[in-house]
């Protein structure tokens, strides 16, 4: 079990002492994505969703979500965030409405900022979700992935353009 960081002596689960590592500037980017109907992506357009501004709310909710990862991932640690973007991009071709979802986090700590990344553009796409269900329950919520990190012993992270392999060699 001693190469397991997350396991104790007995082979439990355990969160890693980082209180020893040196506290450095920490960001990742995270990205997700949204498929909808013309409609659906026409309603957001013209703020004509019946549960409000879209785009606000799921930004809002992916914020949030950041700042709560460590009470959904068991083994994170809280983290005080430094500053947290989520940003959109409208991807239109061949009648596939897309909607491309980026959540930037960043802090000064002991660890990194992957999983909150990750979490919020999850809640990000997830708040699209709930918040079109009614028009549509057809929606399709795309790959979620890491798309780089800075800071920390492991270095720096960027993913290639078109590297979706899952780390996969």
């Amino acid at each position: 079990m001693a190469d397991f960081t997350h396991f104790n002596q007995q082979g439990r689960a355990h969160m890693v002492d980082i209180s020893e590592k040196a506290e450095t500037e920490r960001t990742a980017i995270a990205a997700s994505s949204v498929k909808v109907s013309e409609e659906i992506y026409q309603k957001i357009n013209d703020y004509q969703i019946e549960k409000g501004d879209v785009l606000a709310v799921a930004q809002v909710a992916g914020i949030m979500a950041a700042k709560k990862t460590s009470d959904w991932i068991p083994m994170c640690h809280p983290l005080s965030l430094k500053g947290i973007d989520i940003s959109f991009d409208w991807h239109v071709k061949d009648d596939v409405f897309e909607l491309k979802i980026e959540a930037f986090v960043k802090t000064k700590g002991s660890t990194g900022v992957e999983m909150e990344a990750l979490t919020a553009a999850t809640a990000t796409a997830l708040t699209v979700y709930d918040m079109c269900k009614a028009i549509d329950k057809g929606m399709i919520i795309g790959e979620t992935r890491l798309l780089a990190k800075k800071g920390g012993k492991s270095g720096d992270y960027h993913r290639e353009q078109g590297e979706d392999n899952g780390g996969a060699k």
